[in-house]
């Protein structure tokens, strides 16, 4: 295990960033951070000289058989150094929040927890995060992986995997309709076409495995921006606009024409993809790891091709959603050490190194970017290149009721897919109750 994190002399940070693309979309998180009203929680971040002691984890990806393994070996490797013995507490991804919101607030958790960044407002918002600042200094972390887990200009969490959500394909099916990867359609309108074209492959495939379900609806939230909604205008939601109105009704139009199905969400997505039911699907770079352990097709690694999304007119840029995860502490029995672990696990390269090899997710220091293991990765620099280059976070983030704000909406445009409501209504009554939400 090398303790080695400080950056490499020879590679700038310029430089590691453009091997991800982590750039742009991270930048934008600093002007979109949450603002809280509640402060760091008290108590020193690290072991500052004490002597570790057992803590407690938690991480909804010790639910996922593709990442499990990998986290596993992460909490061992520490376990055997310090000498001590790491709890683990698990929940699915889609539960995972409101459980640690629950147990964190009742008292019942306190140490390391892993965290989407999209959540660090709402949970830094119990008062009992760390300010783990001290921990970020010196390691190695890129600039803009710092500021994605940052809220309201405190390090609550020390970044461990900094990417984006974007299309996914199979080049095999793209190439039954005589699409290449990198001649992927650029606006929506030959995006649909090329749908249907696909459709037209029969044998049930889904020619794009959208979020459909409630629980990943907030997919539908790129596709708003891409229409041109901005989502947000200082603290006012302008979800009903004639923006999101267009977009919804044309994902309405794809699922009415059969181009995207009924009842999926990421993990279905995924599933249908692996089986080779569906030619393309939303996903982080997490995914590739999933769709390749579950395929029976052995060479779908080599077939997986990130695309750009498209756009409503050639010029415009594409979107993303920035996607991370990080390490935030929790203040009580065992923060010193949950606190030092989260700074190996982030920034330790041996560790990200092991971890990297079993999950491929982009990691957040200029070292292990840098490295030729991560640099030599085809998958990774494409999806880099096509989609996390010009990410950007979401807005609505800045809202501590994030997650409310974020089932709200998603519970109006379900409404709309089945039918039982109109766009323009379900968008505008979407819209006034997510600005309920931010009061």
């Amino acid at each position: 295990m090398s303790a080695s994190s400080l950056p490499n002399p020879l590679i700038s940070r310029r430089r590691a960033l453009q091997l991800f693309g982590i750039g742009v979309g991270a930048a934008a998180l600093a002007g979109c951070v949450p603002s809280g009203t509640a402060g760091p929680a008290a108590g020193a971040a690290g072991l500052n000289g004490g002597d570790p002691t057992d803590f407690s984890f938690a991480s909804w990806s010790l639910t996922e058989e593709s990442a499990k393994p990998a986290l596993e070996g992460t909490l061992t490797s520490y376990e055997k150094a310090k000498g001590v013995a790491i709890k683990r507490t698990a929940f699915p991804y889609n539960e995972y929040i409101n459980q640690l919101m629950l147990q964190v607030t009742g008292g019942q958790f306190t140490g390391a927890a892993h965290v989407d960044v999209a959540w660090l407002g709402s949970l830094a918002a119990t008062g009992k995060l760390q300010d783990l600042s001290s921990l970020a200094s010196g390691r190695g972390y890129t600039s803009s992986a710092l500021q994605a887990a940052t809220f309201d200009g405190t390090q609550y969490a020390l970044p461990w995997t900094i990417g984006a959500i974007g299309l996914i394909t199979n080049s095999e099916t793209l190439g039954k309709v005589g699409v290449a990867p990198d001649a992927f359609p650029t606006t929506v309108d030959e995006f649909e076409k090329t749908l249907v074209k696909l459709k037209g492959l029969g044998g049930g495939l889904i020619p794009y495995a959208a979020s459909t379900k409630a629980a990943q609806l907030k997919d539908i939230l790129i596709w708003m921006q891409t229409f041109g909604s901005p989502l947000v205008d200082g603290d006012t939601v302008t979800i009903g606009d004639d923006a999101s109105v267009e977009a919804v009704t044309w994902y309405k139009g794809l699922y009415d024409q059969g181009l995207i199905a009924a009842d999926v969400d990421r993990f279905d997505a995924r599933s249908l993809f692996a089986q080779g039911r569906a030619a393309m699907y939303d996903d982080a770079p997490v995914g590739r790891g999933a769709v390749t352990k579950e395929s029976p097709d052995a060479n779908l690694a080599a077939k997986l091709a990130p695309v750009s999304r498209p756009v409503l007119k050639a010029g415009d840029t594409p979107r993303a959603l920035v996607w991370g995860g990080a390490i935030a502490v929790v203040n009580g029995a065992g923060a010193p050490t949950a606190g030092d672990f989260a700074q190996y696990a982030t920034s330790d390269l041996d560790a990200i190194l092991a971890d990297y090899k079993l999950r491929g997710l982009p990691p957040a220091t200029t070292e292990a970017l840098a490295s030729s293991e991560v640099s030599s990765d085809t998958f990774g620099a494409a999806f880099s290149e096509r989609i996390t280059a010009t990410a950007s976070s979401n807005p609505l983030w800045k809202f501590t009721a994030y997650s409310q704000i974020e089932s709200a909406i998603a519970d109006r445009v379900q409404a709309v897919l089945v039918g039982s409501a109109s766009p323009k209504d379900a968008m505008k009554q979407a819209g006034e109750a997510a600005q309920k939400l931010v009061g």
